[in-house]
């Protein structure tokens, strides 16, 4: 009988061999030169878009994003929420100026050569109001790439706010730090000066994530599922597939670097 799940300690232990195996692939090491970065940026420009559609989905469930303005029912979380937005949306870069971390992203991949392209032809794709999945079809996004972006639009689509909040804090918040944190020390060492903007981005949101979001969206996570063991099942499952997914996006980006090696 598989063990309950009702809190944000039970539910982390269910995801940890999921999360071991994702911190422990091999990609990280794969990337040892400036085209293995720029491949690595080409794939992972995608997660970094669809971020804000997870983080929208919660701003539009948990504040009032509509009118006439009525107070929604916790402050702790509302003030999370808008803090995570104005951080993602309208951060500052390295010079002190307003920019959202995607496009600090998309600046980042302009500087070391990486193809900004496909990720372009998304956003132009839904600037004509395709739906997504035809979006990225335009966009000629790899197919490890709209695996990913589908199974965050799924989690969206549950209409869920405990599952989309699961996916946001354990697949992305809590997940990114560790994961950042591996690729920051070398590529520093290895491209000292040519990756200014991206290491930049990289420490933006190991500080952030790690010190701010991380902890404040565990305790949203536990007051959306509150004593309900259902919700924590499905939150559950929703953080699982979003670890899947990324390793999922992971596997695509070793593959492509295979093909371009031989």
């Amino acid at each position: 009988m598989p063990t309950e799940i009702n809190s944000t300690e039970a539910l982390q232990a269910g995801l940890l061999p999921t999360r071991q195996r994702l911190l422990a692939h091999g990609l990280y090491g794969q990337i040892q030169t400036l085209d293995d970065l720029r491949q690595f940026m080409a794939h992972h420009v995608f997660a970094v878009w669809d971020f804000m559609s997870l983080l929208k989905t919660l701003q539009r469930d948990l504040t009032c994003v509509t009118l006439p303005w009525v107070p929604t029912p916790n402050p702790a979380t509302r003030r999370l929420i808008n803090e995570i937005v104005l951080e993602e949306e309208s951060d500052v870069d390295p010079q002190g100026r307003p920019t959202s971390h995607f496009e600090l992203y998309l600046r980042a991949m302009r500087e070391c050569g990486a193809d900004t392209a496909p990720v372009e032809r998304l956003l132009a794709a839904l600037a004509e109001g395709q739906p997504v999945a035809a979006a990225l079809e335009a966009a000629g996004a790899p197919a490890s790439v709209r695996q990913f972006v589908q199974n965050t639009f799924d989690t969206i689509g549950t209409g869920q706010p405990h599952a989309v909040a699961a996916a946001f804090t354990y697949g992305r918040e809590d997940l990114i730090p560790d994961m950042f944190r591996q690729l920051v020390g070398r590529l520093q060492a290895q491209f000292p000066g040519q990756l200014d903007t991206f290491i930049y981005y990289l420490d933006r949101h190991i500080q952030l994530d790690e010190e701010v979001h991380t902890p404040l969206a565990q305790q949203m996570v536990r007051e959306l599922c509150g004593a309900d063991a259902s919700r924590w099942q499905v939150a559950l499952q929703a953080a699982q597939r979003s670890l899947e997914a990324r390793q999922a996006l992971w596997d695509g980006v070793t593959r492509a670097l295979a093909l371009v090696a031989v």
